[in-house]
């Protein structure tokens, strides 16, 4: 007997079918991770970022059905209309207070927090005139507590936090949600680049300057970007349409 070939899984019973979704920083690391769980929930991904490479790899494996290239700390392009904002775009910065010049809190400041606020800018008018809309920002425990060495970044985390309690109080009655995910040190591109400079100034073997990291996490580990990714997933879903202006940790009981 022959098995007869299965028809192509329908999206119209997935959780987020016909739902538009835009995420930044969409090409790697958490960005990518929560742009495959969009995905994966029936939602029409477009991934914005700086890397022509990453995101077309995303949209060739799946993760995305378009890019959009454009760097979150300039002048963003018009912007497509969507459901959901799933802001990932972020970098990370480490110097002493007194070594962080202007040109550093700037950096800082543009593409965690000035960027974000371009974002939701352009996109919050369409989710109001729908009466629904998603926005989720990816934070950091940065922006719930002081790390010694990167004032700029958690400064700038901060105000991100600011900025998603602060509209989430402005949408709320109106249909559309604001929130925050606060991941702690995770596998990404970024805690790469963190290890790399430890070890640059330290002289520590990059074992060791990633165990310095895992130690901040009570669990003893780097988080996933697809755990991440879980939660900000949840937060999309009409079951969470009451969650609004949260910042939920992810990071392993650190916060």
């Amino acid at each position: 007997m022959h098995a007869l070939p299965q028809p192509a899984p329908s999206r119209a019973g997935l959780a987020l079918a016909g739902k538009r979704a835009l995420v930044t920083g969409g090409g790697s690391g958490i960005g990518l991770a929560c742009a495959r769980a969009l995905s994966g929930a029936g939602a029409e991904v477009t991934v914005l970022g700086r890397r022509e490479g990453p995101l077309r790899t995303a949209v060739a494996a799946g993760a995305a059905r378009d890019a959009i290239i454009a760097d979150i700390a300039g002048a963003l392009p018009t912007l497509p209309a969507c459901d959901i904002l799933l802001h990932a775009a972020g970098a990370a910065e480490s110097a002493p207070f007194l070594e962080s010049d202007d040109a550093l809190w700037q950096r800082m400041l543009s593409v965690n927090l000035l960027g974000a606020a371009a974002a939701m800018r352009a996109v919050l008018p369409g989710m109001l005139a729908a009466g629904e809309g998603r926005i989720v920002a990816i934070a950091s425990t940065a922006a719930l507590k002081g790390y010694a060495y990167v004032t700029a970044y958690a400064a700038a985390k901060h105000g991100l936090l600011g900025l998603v309690r602060a509209l989430a109080q402005e949408v709320a009655g109106k249909g559309v949600t604001v929130n925050a995910i606060c991941p702690g040190f995770a596998e990404t591109p970024m805690t790469e680049e963190s290890i790399a400079r430890i070890t640059a100034k330290t002289g520590r073997g990059e074992a060791e300057a990633r165990a310095a990291l895992a130690r901040h996490n009570p669990q003893g580990r780097l988080v996933r970007p697809e755990e991440v990714a879980a939660a900000a997933l949840f937060l999309c879903l009409p079951e969470a349409a009451a969650v609004n202006g949260a910042a939920i940790p992810v990071a392993g009981g650190e916060v």
